[in-house]
C-alpha cells in the first residue's frame, strides 16, 4: 500500500501522509515517496502537506531505527543521503508548500516541518530535535532547520527536549498557531492563489537564492514586462481582475 495519498484538487496538491497506524513515521517506503512526490508537482500552484491519523509526523519509523543499526558506514551514508534527497525536493519545491501540522512533529517531522514555505499548527501540536536522547544528531535536517530557527537550536538539538506551537511560533519553525489549523491552511492557499502564478513561483525563487544589486533590477525588470505581469498592473489601474482571477469564473 502507498504511504501517502496524492490528489489534485484544481490548482492545489494535496500530498497527505498517510501511515496513521505508524504515526506517519519516516521509513523507507515513505521517504521514497515523499522524494517522487515532490520532485514533479506539474503546474501546481500551491501544494498543501498533511497527516492522517493522530500525528503529522512521529520522526523515523522504530522497525526503520532498528533496520539501520546493522548497516555499515557508507550504508548509513547512503540511507541518510535519501533522506537529505527527500528533504531538499520538498525545500525547492517550485510550488508554494503550505504544512498543517497537529500530535507530532519529532525529529525528522520538525525538519519535514522547517521544509515548508509556511506551516500551520494546530495548538496541541508538540515538536522537537530529539536525537541526541538516541544517541545520535539531527544531521540531515540542520541545513533546512537551521534558518528557521538559528541559534535556538543551541539549546533545543542539545536537549532534545519537546516543545509546544507556541514555542515552534516564537523560534520561527512554523508560521501560524490556529485553533482551526484547517481553516486556516485553506485560507492561506486561497491567498496564494490570488497571485500570479509565474509571480508566486519567481517569489519563492527570489527568498531562496536573495540576489543582490543589479539582479534585482532585472528581477523586477522580467517581471513588469512579463504578459502576467503587464495584465496585472494594467488590472489594477482598470479596476478588473487579472486574467489568472478571471479564467477561474
Amino acid at each position: 500500500m502507498s504511504a501517502l495519498k496524492i490528489e489534485r484538487d484544481g490548482h492545489v496538491l494535496r500530498i497527505t501522509l498517510a501511515k496513521p497506524e505508524r504515526r506517519n513515521a519516516f521509513d523507507a517506503d515513505l521517504i521514497a515517496e515523499l522524494t517522487e512526490a515532490f520532485a514533479d508537482v506539474g503546474d501546481a500552484r500551491a501544494v498543501v502537506l498533511s497527516g492522517e491519523g493522530s500525528s503529522f509526523c512521529a520522526g523515523a519509523d522504530i522497525e526503520w531505527q532498528r533496520a539501520s543499526i546493522d548497516l555499515s558506514y557508507d550504508e548509513n551514508v547512503e540511507d541518510a543521503m535519501r533522506l537529505y534527497r527527500m528533504l531538499e525536493a520538498v525545500d525547492t519545491c517550485p510550488a508554494p508548500v503550505v504544512c498543517c501540522v497537529h500530535g507530532y512533529a519529532l525529529g525528522g517531522g520538525s525538519g519535514l516541518v522547517a521544509c515548508a514555505d509556511i506551516a500551520v499548527a494546530w495548538p496541541d501540536a508538540v515538536f522537537g530535535f530529539t536525537e541526541v536522547r538516541l544517541g545520535i544528531i539531527p544531521a540531515v535536517i540542520s541545513p533546512f532547520v537551521l534558518p528557521k530557527i538559528g541559534a535556538a537550536a543551541r539549546r533545543y538539538f542539545l536537549t532534545g527536549e519537546r516543545f509546544d506551537a507556541g514555542l515552534a511560533l516564537r523560534l520561527g519553525l512554523i508560521q501560524e498557531v490556529s485553533e482551526d489549523a484547517g481553516l486556516t491552511t485553506e485560507a492561506l492557499v486561497r491567498d496564494i492563489l490570488s497571485g500570479g502564478p509565474e509571480a508566486v513561483r519567481e517569489a519563492k525563487r527570489l527568498v531562496s537564492e536573495r540576489p543582490q544589486g543589479v539582479a534585482t533590477a532585472h528581477i523586477a525588470a522580467a517581471r513588469r514586462t512579463s504578459a502576467e505581469g503587464q495584465d496585472g498592473l494594467k488590472a489594477f489601474l482598470e479596476r478588473r481582475p487579472p486574467g489568472w482571477l478571471e479564467n477561474e469564473s
